[in-house]
């Protein structure tokens, strides 16, 4: 199976924990180097976060379940990279 290095994941969280403890939470997952977290968007009820994670070895379903322990849930993958190294997105005319 290949390695996932780079996985974005588009994630509904209540109010509490924060998005930085989610954050740090995923961080500190082997195989994880760094994360990064933007709001999307908030309501009364939820926030929607993106979270941007790199690592050498991610494990997906590692990143799922403590995302599920911060009682928050992952809503998408919209992005993931896999392989030897991550592959630059390169712009096509259809863009």
């Amino acid at each position: 199976m290949a390695t996932i290095r780079q996985l974005v994941i588009d994630v509904l969280k209540p109010h509490e924990p924060t998005m930085l403890a989610v954050a740090e939470e995923i961080a500190d997952l082997d195989g994880v180097d760094g994360v990064n977290a933007t709001l999307l968007e908030m309501d009364e009820e939820v926030r929607n976060i993106k979270f941007t994670i790199e690592g050498e070895a991610i494990d997906f379903e590692a990143v799922s379940a403590t995302v599920e322990d911060t009682g928050a849930r992952v809503h998408s993958v919209d992005q993931v990279a896999c392989g030897e190294y991550i592959v630059e997105d390169v712009p096509t005319a259809q863009d």
